[in-house]
């Protein structure tokens, strides 16, 4: 993978004497003490990670934790009081004001929380806006905007003004106002946390929909650990400015590295977080088409079960075979094709678990696990599923 932005030992200090006080925060004088002694907020402490091109990065944390703090060092809308921010293998803390005017409107985008639309423009001018400023033609700039908003699911909506649409729809149009300059890096501070519940889901699922397309570099604030499981290949939990763990989400929520992440992960939802692969374990019974009852008898009985599913030479899932179906066609001399079985449930190995419950409770079969060749990557049995609710 290749790394596009790299933070090295980024200290943000808020205060006039931040250099001075930066001092004391390396020799481990804690946050509070700080702030009592010298009336200084330590907003980010020592803080170092990667984020590979094309990745989804989380950095989650409870308010005050420096997550917002964070990622405006990353545009340099908050000044670093000390380390380094490699984008593309450049020091953009060293910038100049013509770079770093370039860097912002050619290389990073943002959206905020408070959508921050011209109440007075039209979405279609509200997208446009980064364009104009680029001093990009009309005809041009209006293209690409109206482009963006059918990339959004706002085809149509070009000549309505902010007031006129709902908080997710407002959204959209901040996303499609980021996107419309076409940055390398995305950056989002806690998007959706305004949304209702239902429209907060429902964006989820279009950024990540958007970014199975797009394949941006996204860095994604939130205060949400649902949220950060849910979109984060990998997740950074901060606390007090310090990177507490950086892991992906099932990593941490295995092995979280000390109490305070453990609390946080004690009462997550576990089925909107773990997807099929996370539970599906390889079959290490299966048979082939070219295979007859008897095969399949002797895999069922070597194996200690009572069904096995059915490959071609391809490994493309054919059906599965019971036991009681494969003894039966023994005695009538039948072949494995006449006693498929079709009456299981499939997914893909991105599924939630929280999708897979109804048919964990209600198949007589395992579920099927096929990529996108419907080749069989593996099986998932109920109490995978099931166990997942009381873990």
């Amino acid at each position: 993978m290749t790394v596009k932005v790299k933070v090295e030992n980024l200290y943000k200090i808020f205060g006039r004497n931040s250099k001075a006080v930066l001092k004391k925060v390396k020799n481990g004088v804690s946050k509070e003490k700080i702030f009592k002694e010298n009336g200084h907020t330590v907003g980010v402490n020592d803080a170092s990670f990667e984020v590979n091109e094309g990745e989804m990065f989380v950095i989650m944390g409870l308010s005050g934790s420096g997550k917002s703090t964070l990622i405006r060092c990353l545009n340099l809308l908050n000044k670093v009081t000390d380390g380094k921010i490699y984008v593309d293998g450049e020091n953009v803390v060293e910038y100049n004001k013509a770079q770093l005017r370039e860097y912002r409107q050619k290389k990073v985008g943002m959206v905020f929380q408070h959508f921050g639309l011209f109440t007075h423009r039209t979405v279609l001018d509200n997208v446009a806006y980064g364009l104009e400023i680029k001093g990009i033609s009309r005809e041009k700039r209006y293209k690409i905007a109206k482009k963006t908003l059918d990339t959004v699911g706002l085809d149509g909506w070009a000549d309505s003004y902010p007031n006129e649409l709902s908080g997710g729809m407002q959204q959209r149009v901040g996303l499609a106002r980021a996107l419309a300059n076409d940055p390398d890096i995305l950056l989002m501070d806690e998007p959706f946390s305004a949304l209702d519940p239902l429209i907060r889901r429902e964006m989820q699922q279009e950024l990540l929909d958007l970014q199975s397309d797009l394949k941006k570099t996204i860095i994604f604030i939130t205060h949400d650990i649902n949220e950060a499981f849910k979109l984060g290949d990998r997740v950074a939990i901060m606390k007090d400015g310090i990177i507490e763990q950086i892991g992906m989400p099932d990593e941490i929520l295995a092995n979280p590295i000390n109490e305070y992440v453990q609390n946080f992960v004690q009462d997550i939802d576990r089925t909107k977080i773990l997807q099929a692969r996370n539970v599906m374990f390889k079959p290490s019974s299966i048979i082939s088409m070219k295979d007859g009852p008897k095969i399949a008898i002797k895999e069922m009985e070597q194996s200690g079960i009572s069904s096995v599913f059915v490959v071609d030479k391809d490994r493309k899932l054919q059906g599965i075979v019971t036991i009681d179906d494969a003894i039966k066609a023994v005695k009538e001399n039948r072949k494995l094709k006449d006693i498929l079985i079709h009456d299981y449930h499939t997914t893909n190995p991105d599924t939630y678990l929280q999708d897979l419950i109804p048919y964990a409770t209600e198949g007589k079969y395992p579920i099927a696990v096929l990529d996108e060749n419907e080749r069989l990557q593996g099986i998932i049995v109920r109490v995978s599923v099931l166990s997942s609710l009381v873990s």
